[in-house]
């Protein structure tokens, strides 16, 4: 049995042997094991080689070994900043966030003059949301190492999360001016670029942070293909479309947006993999931080709709309506927003719409979530997916019970904390289970709610709109990044086989009609012959469908809020019944009209009915008139039918969790 005397005669020659050989591995690991068996502190030398000797653990891989020589090392010597800082690093390492800008905040404050340790710290509260302390933290470490590049880079991002876009551009400027070959800053640059509207400029950025190489460029292949297809820059696509597939396919790359993925139409299973890893990437090291409930707060459930578009947004466009509606002497119905106000007629309106509105934008994903918890929500709808600005991290904190996606982004998301996908029969069959990782609930008619109360505008004149007197109109208002060129073959031989007719298309960047003209004339079609048509209000907007005679949907990415608007302004949707949830919408929401003869199932099917009707003016007028005469009972802006729908689904889902149901 080994005595304390032992122990000392122990701890006694390892003193020894390290005042000959102070780097000696095992004397120093026989060191720190005595004096742990005595709970002995070590000596303020000591527990500075220990802190070294649990680094060395880290690089080694052995990161859990070393957090625990690091802790000692604290506690023998908590007055030195360094010991702090690779506590930091390691519980960085480990995935533990918050721990590691606690232990760099602790590092910073016992160091104020070592920048590194202000620069993780705000690195970590960065990660963690906490924007404007991680920003206080950033300029400290800048102001007092200019040229550290790592604390530009990391200011930089917060300032582009914060929505400061122009700062954000100058700080990766600042950066690349210390750093040009650092291809995390080239990334980054560009995408503040395309995020203030630069989409050219941010090209060259993105190209160049690839050719210096990423660890995982699979994000920046994503948004340089997404860039392009916004400016209807299709020359190359095709190579890098390839590579992101493969990419997804192979398992090389965590960090591609399922959204832009979606575009490739790659296939539903590819779609999830893609999603998976995305998820997983975007929510690393968060745990649930709630214990599960299976009781409700009070008699009525309380439905969270959690979103950062509450303003003028497609999503808000489409819910406002519902959420006016809703049953309050069953639910009680609270928004979560934490994107921004922009002081509009809608945000006030769907202020007013919820029982309660809660301002989660300046909160932590930690902090939104315990604010959501906090208030009892039984089902939280997560109305935003992988669509821009999301914010996954809230809901994989697990603050409701019940967790469900719908509306705001068309597939799977992948992710373990999201336990339904609201759908229903066209959308995601009975036989696409497998496509998912939620479970699927269906409503009965649509997925899609819609604002019945819509104003349409006066119908402008056809000079007015840039259209030609006589001629049959294809429009299609989506947003260019949804054409792409084997759509536009099949449009020109539409425009080729139907003599006088027009495409009539959305405006957006100043290089799309030049581009899609270019593109026309390459197919043999007159420039002249794509019209575009400025953005404009709501009720202008719905107005300038009436001149249309037949919108062409698109795909694999197809209409969605789109196709209800021109179906709501009594104009026929022509679309595919696509291979997955983002290409069947249409087909959706033309069958709620009772037009199901205009979801065709296949693209020759497609090209050839565009033809038919419009030789067959007849046939469109019986097209349009059946859409007419449907349009005051469909079920697709039949928004009280709707609601209730909903609300079913909403009893369904606590129901099935309070039984105890096993979630896949």
């Amino acid at each position: 049995m080994t005595t304390t005397t032992d122990l000392r005669g122990a701890l006694a020659d390892c003193r020894r042997r390290l005042a000959e050989q102070p780097n000696d591995a095992a004397a120093l690991s026989a060191l720190f094991a005595t004096l742990d068996a005595l709970d002995q502190p070590g000596l303020p030398e000591e527990a500075v080689a220990r802190s070294n000797y649990a680094e060395a653990l880290r690089r080694q891989g052995r990161a859990m070994e070393a957090e625990a020589h690091h802790r000692k090392a604290v506690a023998w010597l908590p007055s030195f900043g360094g010991n702090h800082f690779n506590l930091g690093v390691t519980l960085q390492t480990l995935g533990r966030t918050a721990e590691a800008a606690d232990a760099y905040g602790e590092a910073a404050r016992l160091m104020p003059n070592f920048a590194g340790a202000a620069c993780n710290q705000g690195a970590m509260l960065r990660e963690l949301g906490r924007l404007a302390e991680a920003d206080m933290a950033l300029r400290r470490a800048v102001a007092l190492d200019g040229g550290l590049a790592v604390g530009w880079l990391n200011l930089a991002a917060v300032w582009r999360d914060q929505g400061k876009m122009v700062e954000a551009v100058q700080g990766f400027r600042n950066t690349l001016a210390l750093r040009p070959d650092l291809a995390e800053a080239q990334a980054n640059l560009a995408l503040a670029l395309k995020e203030v509207g630069r989409l050219p400029d941010s090209l060259p950025v993105f190209e160049r942070a690839l050719r210096l190489g990423l660890p995982d460029n699979g994000g920046v292949r994503a948004q340089l293909i997404q860039q392009r297809r916004h400016l209807c820059r299709w020359d190359g696509l095709e190579i890098l479309s390839e590579r992101l597939v493969a990419a997804v396919r192979d398992g090389t790359s965590q960090q591609i947006h399922p959204w832009i993925f979606l575009g490739e139409g790659a296939g539903p299973r590819l779609e999830r993999l893609c999603a998976e890893r995305y998820s997983a990437w975007r929510t690393r090291g968060v745990q649930p931080a709630f214990p599960l409930r299976r009781t409700k707060k009070d008699e009525r459930l309380r439905i969270g709709y959690l979103s950062a578009d509450f303003h003028e947004h497609a999503t808000a466009l489409l819910i406002a309506e519902l959420i006016e509606r809703h049953d309050r002497s069953r639910f009680t119905i609270i928004g979560a927003s934490y994107g921004p106000d922009d002081g509009g007629a809608l945000r006030a309106r769907l202020r007013r719409s919820f029982d309660e509105f809660l301002d989660l934008s300046a909160l932590s994903d930690e902090a939104a979530a315990r604010c959501l918890h906090d208030r009892g929500v039984d089902v939280l709808i997560d109305l935003k997916g992988h669509t821009n600005n999301a914010r996954p991290g809230i809901a994989a904190c697990r603050p409701a019970p019940v967790q469900a996606q719908w509306l705001g982004y068309p597939g799977s998301m992948g992710a373990p904390f999201i336990d339904w996908i609201i759908a229903d029969a066209v959308v995601a069959p009975l036989d696409r289970a497998a496509e998912f990782s939620e479970r699927i609930i269906r409503l009965p008619e649509s997925y899609q709610p819609n604002d019945g109360a819509r104003r349409i505008g006066e119908t402008p004149s056809r000079a007015a709109c840039g259209l030609p007197e006589q001629g049959f109109v294809f429009c299609c208002f989506n947003a260019a990044y949804k054409i792409n060129p084997a759509l536009f073959d099949r449009w020109c031989r539409i425009l080729a086989d139907a003599p006088g007719s027009v495409l009539w298309l959305l405006d957006s960047h100043a290089e799309v009609a030049p581009n899609l003209r270019r593109e026309a004339a390459a197919r043999g079609i007159a420039p002249e012959r794509l019209v575009f048509s400025p953005r404009l209000p709501g009720p202008e907007y719905l107005a300038r469908y009436r001149l249309a005679d037949l919108f062409l949907d698109t795909g694999p990415v197809g209409a969605h809020t789109t196709a209800s608007d021109a179906l709501w302004a009594g104009l026929p949707v022509l679309t595919v019944l696509g291979n997955a949830f983002a290409g069947r919408v249409g087909a959706s929401l033309s069958r709620a009209v009772g037009l199901p003869d205009l979801v065709m199932t296949d693209w020759d099917a497609y090209e050839a009915t565009a033809l038919r009707l419009a030789r067959d003016p007849g046939a469109l007028a019986l097209l349009k008139a059946r859409l007419a005469a449907a349009l005051p009972t469909a079920a697709l802006f039949d928004t009280d039918r709707f609601a209730r729908a909903l609300e079913e689904v909403f009893v369904t889902l606590w129901t099935d969790h309070a039984r105890g149901e096993t979630h896949r």
